[in-house]
């Protein structure tokens, strides 16, 4: 066999799976794809009204279809978890007073509301809440007597798998009792309440459980300028208490019910950063968190009167509660990160007792409670498949571009890794780009770390933790200075004697998908280049995202075009040297797969070297996965192809 072949036989084997004698021996490996689908994760879901025990949520892959979940309790102090055992299609979100949950319910491919009760183990729920159009989501008033649901209102018509017909989608409020009864409408006028991915939880109860605060917002479709309304609802109607000219997230009473708190920005990206408040009788808005050193990326509040709000500071994320109209620290976890807000019970009157989803770089996400030095971790999920692992070192690392930008990442090495020798090397930008990496066992980085590469996070201008100016720094430059602070990443690789720079690489996902695109025709620097779902051609894709995407540029295309051209890829496909992979789903809506494949068709025509998959059925990233371990399977065969790595020197 010739020797690339062998080689690319060796790397695609090593990918997908470490080897069985490793494995016989006891000895430990690099992380590898069924590492990842190996690895089991903890989420809580829900805390019981005596706070004595936890319900959460255990994730893992599977060889083949969607990801697994199992539902498991566990006592508050750590002892006893044990299986629960639910009705197929039955997913939990919350406990009712009489110690049943509640939540969604697959019924004639319709979600509806059920409850069930977990003492008698019955394999059926006791109780199934159906509304014409399903429901979206549910959540239980304080009092425990009544569900508010977010749903669509109106009967089904009777074409819908026949067609789709394209118009914004209609969600209300529709309230009933918790045994079936009593179920109305309440609102009907609000036919817009934010219930979709930027959504963030626009529902709470009132702590007397009389009301509903609700958050609409203007839909993707037929308006170019997102705006927000927050009202106050009950069976009289709707009051409204104020009008924001940008984005609103979360929202929650505070203030023994005087006060409304929500997330929301001043700036032009549309990613609500800051923690807001407004009087719940009405009137303006004010910022509460002028001065964050951070972003607040998600707020909800508890029965018991808390308001907590997750705050990402660089590359960790914390939990903070917002009281006397400030934040303040309230957890955090300082060998990784906090990666979900906290839960508790939902009725008044009870428990005080919350649980959070923690994650660090060489352990999957476990569940942890408050104790007297902070959290401490409940769960050990996926601590059997991390123990096999021979991880290489992370490291939080920091540098100034050469534009003077202070830049912030997440170095991941490989395991072996040789202090004063060279290696491939691998700039992976996030998605987002409002968003960022977060200090946790990243799959990917792992995995590509496993071929042999060093792999380095950066977070670039636009990235959330940072403050509201650095997410600012974004707006209508997605192409210049966020691009420059992505390569001065590999720069700082080199300048530090990690990267080999003959040996480098480039690979996204969405907006990182955009950046790998741009990247390769602004510089020739990468051997390899890997983009997931990336955004090629703006003008269009403006228009076609499943979701507000102005946040970008807000620019009518039409009337600028060359505001849009100057960003796009495809307009500059000839200048393109490096091979380009291209990696899309077929039924992906965030970015439409013509995106990839116009580029695709442009570089081909060109006769650059450049290759096309898609995934039938796949959304923006794929959910089977047979379909994931493709996606690596393609990885590793590019960058053995295009750069391969060998050895450090």
């Amino acid at each position: 066999m010739p020797r690339q072949l062998t080689t690319l036989a060796f790397v695609l084997l090593a990918v997908l799976s470490a080897s069985p004698f490793a494995r016989a021996q006891g000895e430990k490996h690099a992380f590898t794809f069924d590492d990842w689908v190996a690895l089991h994760t903890a989420v809580p879901t829900a805390v019981a009204p005596d706070g004595k025990t936890i319900l959460y949520r255990v994730d893992s892959g599977v060889a083949k279809g969607r990801t697994r979940h199992e539902w498991k309790i566990i006592n508050a102090d750590g002892t006893a978890p044990r299986a629960l055992e639910l009705p197929d299609d039955f997913t939990p979100s919350g406990f009712t007073r009489d110690g049943s949950v509640y939540g969604s319910y697959e019924v004639n491919k319709q979600t509806q509301l059920a409850v069930v009760s977990i003492a008698s183990g019955a394999r059926t729920p006791s109780r199934v809440i159906l509304l014409p159009r399903g429901i979206h989501s549910a959540q239980i008033s304080p009092d425990g007597a009544r569900f508010a649901v977010l749903a669509s209102p109106g009967e089904p018509n009777p074409l819908d798998e026949v067609r789709t017909v394209v118009e914004p989608d209609r969600t209300s409020l529709y309230v009933v009792n918790v045994d079936g009864t009593n179920g109305a409408w309440w609102c009907p006028a609000l036919t817009r309440i934010a219930d979709g991915p930027i959504a963030g939880g626009a529902l709470a109860w009132s702590h007397d459980s009389a009301t509903v605060a609700l958050v609409s917002q203007t839909p993707k479709i037929g308006f170019k300028d997102l705006a927000s309304y927050i009202d106050v609802c009950s069976p009289n109607g709707p009051r409204r208490v104020a009008e924001v000219s940008n984005s609103v997230s979360g929202i929650a009473w505070t203030d023994g019910g005087r006060t409304l708190a929500f997330l929301s920005t001043t700036t032009n990206v549309l990613t609500p950063d800051h923690v807001w408040t407004v009087a719940a009788a009405g009137g303006t808005p004010v910022d509460r968190t002028p001065s964050l050193e951070g972003s607040a990326t998600s707020l909800t509040g508890d029965a018991a009167g808390r308001i907590w709000v997750m705050v990402a500071r660089g590359v960790q994320s914390e939990i903070d509660r917002f009281e006397n109209g400030a934040l303040k620290t309230a957890y955090r976890w300082p060998s990784g990160s906090v990666v979900g807000l906290p839960v508790s019970s939902e009725l008044a009157g009870t428990s005080d007792q919350i649980a959070v989803a923690v994650g660090e770089p060489e352990h999957g996400t476990n569940i942890a409670v408050p104790s007297a030095n902070g959290l401490s971790r409940l769960t050990t999920e996926g601590d059997a498949t991390t123990a096999r692992i021979d991880f290489g070192t992370v490291r939080v690392v920091k540098w100034t571009s050469k534009e003077g930008s202070a830049l912030e990442g997440i170095a991941t090495f490989p395991a072996g890794y040789q202090s004063g020798r060279r290696y491939p090397f691998l700039v992976l930008p996030h998605g987002g780009p409002e968003a960022n990496d977060r200090l946790v066992l990243d799959a990917f980085s792992r995995i590509i770390a496993g071929l042999g590469y060093v792999v380095l996070q950066p977070q670039y201008r636009g990235s959330t933790g940072y403050g509201s100016d650095f997410l600012q720094a974004i707006y209508q430059h997605f192409g210049d200075r966020a691009f420059r602070d992505v390569d001065s990443a590999t720069d700082f690789a080199i300048a530090q004697g990690w990267a080999d720079p003959e040996r480098l690489a480039i690979f996204g996902w969405s907006a990182g998908g955009f950046m790998t695109s741009w990247t390769v025709t602004q510089t020739n620097r990468y051997r390899a280049a890997i983009e997931g779902a990336g955004i090629t051609d703006w003008a269009s894709f403006m228009w076609t995202s499943d979701v507000h995407q102005w946040d970008y540029d807000a620019r009518w295309p039409e009337k600028d075009l060359q505001a849009f051209v100057q960003f796009s890829a495809v307009a500059q496909a000839e200048r393109v040297s490096t091979p380009l992979l291209v990696l899309h789903g077929e039924a992906d809506q965030r970015v439409p797969t013509y995106q990839g494949r116009e580029l695709y068709e442009a570089l081909a025509a060109h006769g650059k070297a450049t290759r096309m998959v898609t995934y039938p059925g796949s959304g923006h990233f794929p959910s089977l996965w047979e379909q994931r371990r493709d996606v690596f399977r393609e990885i590793a065969a590019w960058l053995n192809t295009h750069n391969p790595a060998g050895s450090g020197r």
